[in-house]
């Protein structure tokens, strides 16, 4: 076994048993169950990882009690935008990580109340994360929602439904992508670091390495969206192309788009020199989102 698969499944397994355990039961009603389906059931949880590795970064403490909480936070808040980027009116997907979507599954009107509660109970577990000072506390939630909404993920979501059939430039996809994709691995490193303690120049060396990693990670999506296959995507292949969406591989071809995410891999990594924690789970992460096959 590799030593992200190591890292991956120690800490995979801690992150799944807490978001169980933070699935609010309603009865008579199908809404906890289409939660649990759409927050519970699989993905690569690399936004969580990525909550402790930002944490082992600047802290020579191997724990937190308040980890479990920020990873499902974050977590929770991913899981909210894949539910309404399926929707109809969105995306209109109907496999996410190889089962039918909550939509497809349920129905619409569940799907988007599936969608609203898991985004406001990612700030309820920060409002409720233990041993958090209220600055920290503050600065968490500041730091998701900033990610999250208007100026972050939902903005980027925004311009990428805008951009079916038009033509953007490297620069329009880059900003694009920076948003959808990467405010919230940007929000996951900080977020991670803050608990921590970081310093601002230990924020700002965090805050290049995310911003590489988000935007490789969204490279190897559209990679993997050519070289790739349904089974193995968890979700349709093709899905971007068909629908006429520009990409770094439209934009530049494959054999360019590899090279561009093997150099923001590089830029991740050469960022994490001055930082004062242990940073391998971080070097394993960047090394894994270049080389996943899903």
């Amino acid at each position: 076994m590799s030593a992200y698969a190591d890292f991956s499944k120690a800490v995979r397994a801690r992150i799944d048993r807490a978001l169980t355990q933070a699935i609010p039961t309603t009865r008579d009603n199908p809404l906890s169950e289409a939660m649990h389906y759409a927050l519970a059931g699989g993905g690569k949880r690399i936004r969580p990882l990525l909550v402790f590795a930002g944490f082992y970064a600047v802290n020579a403490e191997r724990d937190h009690s308040a980890l479990d909480h920020l990873a499902c936070a974050i977590e929770a808040i991913h899981a909210y935008s894949l539910v309404h980027d399926d929707l109809p009116a969105m995306d209109d997907d109907d496999l996410r990580r190889g089962k039918p979507t909550c939509h497809i599954a349920f129905d619409e009107a569940t799907a988007i109340l599936t969608g609203d509660a898991l985004q406001t109970l990612a700030f309820e577990l920060l409002a409720q994360a233990p041993e958090v000072s209220a600055t920290t506390r503050i600065s968490l939630i500041q730091t998701l929602a900033q990610s999250a909404g208007a100026r972050g993920m939902v903005l980027g979501q925004a311009i990428d439904l805008a951009a079916v059939n038009q033509t953007l430039t490297l620069a329009q996809l880059e900003h694009m992508h920076r948003c959808k994709t990467g405010a919230l691995i940007d929000a996951s490193v900080a977020m991670g670091a803050q608990l921590g303690a970081a310093t601002h120049a230990h924020l700002a060396a965090l805050a290049r390495y995310s911003r590489a990693l988000g935007l490789a990670f969204q490279v190897q999506d559209d990679i993997l969206d050519i070289t790739s296959d349904t089974q193995t995507l968890g979700k349709q292949q093709g899905a971007d192309q068909a629908r006429n969406k520009p990409t770094y591989v439209s934009l530049l071809g494959l054999e360019a788009a590899q090279e561009k995410a093997r150099a923001l891999q590089q830029e991740a990594l050469s960022s994490l020199t001055q930082l004062p924690g242990n940073t391998q789970a971080l070097h394993l992460i960047a090394q894994y989102v270049v080389e996943r096959e899903h």
